[in-house]
């Protein structure tokens, strides 16, 4: 009972295979603005459009998160009578 458990923390990697999809960008096109990784947004979609996305993104050359920070800065501009 004293011993600590083995399972991973609720914010480790998986080591499955879709874990290159939380790996840090290799290629450094990441900004080095750290507000804009401040939270998490999670949202169930199908598996296949979750399939269609990563696609898309892999196509276009970038990692889904950064296409979705894109897609969501474009439909969802700031306001500029909004503070940040």
């Amino acid at each position: 009972m004293s011993e600590r458990s083995t399972k991973c923390g609720f914010a480790s990697r998986p080591g499955d295979a879709e874990s290159w999809i939380k790996a840090p960008a290799a290629n450094g096109r990441r900004s080095e603005d750290t507000s804009a990784f401040s939270a998490r947004l999670t949202i169930d979609v199908t598996p296949a459009l979750r399939g269609r996305i990563k696609v898309a993104a892999f196509r276009r050359g970038v990692t889904v998160a950064d296409m979705l920070r894109d897609l969501l800065s474009r439909e969802f501009p700031a306001d500029p009578g909004e503070s940040s």
